[in-house]
């Protein structure tokens, strides 16, 4: 039986690479789907899977994962789709306006925190968040709330008693703690959007392991390293690509796809990283995550998705009433 898996943010960088990568291992045992928020470019990467996978099956999707009202649309074309999903790939996601110091940058080159200055980005990036037209900080929704709202529109086809299936967040070596607020989960108040969703990510992955692994989901989490993107080379200093892309391997993690998902520790990021002799492993590492904090990001997100379901369903009251037409069902 063919497995069933969706990918976000698929289009390119590290999606498109994973999906390269799970292709090339099994390409007549795959149903992959590719969710993508601008539909040429996954149009641009479906043709490029099938330039070297002409038998595969790639399937698009379109989904913007700040769009509650995209997230819900995809979703309800998933389910119609297929009657079961195997792998959930987490993988879209946006780092705001980011600015580059360079001042910092030469100053941190000589300093103590130089390594984690090139790991995360810590110290050398400024960033800008915005608001979507849903009313939410736009990093947060792109990168933890519209999935949080895909799992959930999702579960008939991720749960099930006789199977299981996966969640694999692509997470960040710069998911701080300190840049994490119970009280600001959307960060509107903070300057570090990214890490601060990043590490709800970690969060978020623990708490979905409480409430379904007895419905057969299980939920990983992933570092896949600096990896050379679009999103880095627009945010580092402007010297030839090709000498970045040789001071910063790429590193490609599929590793999880081929293990058992109730074997994997659920307080583990899974590292992908390079020995010096240029060999990638992967390497899981405990994150600085509790089962506290994870319980209640949990209770505070289907907060949230109460009062934007309800927001939603005011609107679609106000537009039905506006064109004089019946409220229709599920909307009372």
């Amino acid at each position: 039986m063919n497995k069933v898996v969706l990918v976000t943010g698929a289009n390119s960088g590290i999606g498109l690479a994973l999906c390269e990568r799970l292709l090339s291992q099994d390409t007549e045992g795959l149903q992959l789907c590719l969710a993508c928020r601008n539909m040429r470019r996954a149009q641009a990467a479906r043709s490029t899977l099938l330039t070297s996978h002409p038998t595969a099956q790639v399937a698009l999707l379109q989904m913007d994962t700040s769009s509650i009202s995209s997230v819900l649309t995809a979703a309800q074309e998933v389910k119609l789709r297929y009657n079961r999903l195997d792998y959930l790939y987490l993988n879209a996601g946006i780092m705001p306006n980011p600015q580059f110091d360079v001042k910092a940058f030469f100053k941190g080159l000589f300093s103590s925190n130089v390594i984690t200055m090139f790991a995360t980005g810590e110290g050398i990036l400024t960033q800008k968040d915005c608001v979507t037209p849903d009313g939410l900080q736009e990093v947060f929704a792109t990168n933890l709330f519209g999935h949080f709202l895909l799992i959930k529109e999702l579960e008939p086809v991720l749960c099930h008693a006789d199977r299981t299936s996966q969640l694999i967040w692509t997470s960040s070596s710069n998911a701080h703690r300190s840049a994490f607020n119970l009280e600001d989960i959307q960060h509107q108040r903070g300057t570090q959007p990214y890490s601060s969703s990043k590490y709800a990510s970690d969060l978020l992955s623990l708490a979905l392991n409480t409430h379904y692994n007895k419905q057969g989901l299980y939920s990983s989490v992933i570092c896949p390293g600096f990896v050379m993107t679009n999103l880095t080379f627009g945010i580092l200093p402007s010297f030839p690509a090709f000498l970045w892309t040789l001071c910063m391997p790429v590193f490609w993690l599929f590793w999880l796809f081929k293990q058992k998902p109730e074997s994997l520790d659920p307080q583990a990021k899974y590292h992908s990283l390079t020995s010096g002799l240029g060999n990638n492993y992967t390497q899981p590492r405990k994150m600085d995550i509790d089962l506290e904090t994870s319980e209640a990001l949990y209770e505070t997100l289907l907060q949230l998705e109460r009062e934007v379901r309800k927001k939603l369903n005011e609107k679609k009251k106000e537009s039905q009433h506006a064109d004089g037409g019946p409220a229709g069902p599920g909307s009372s």
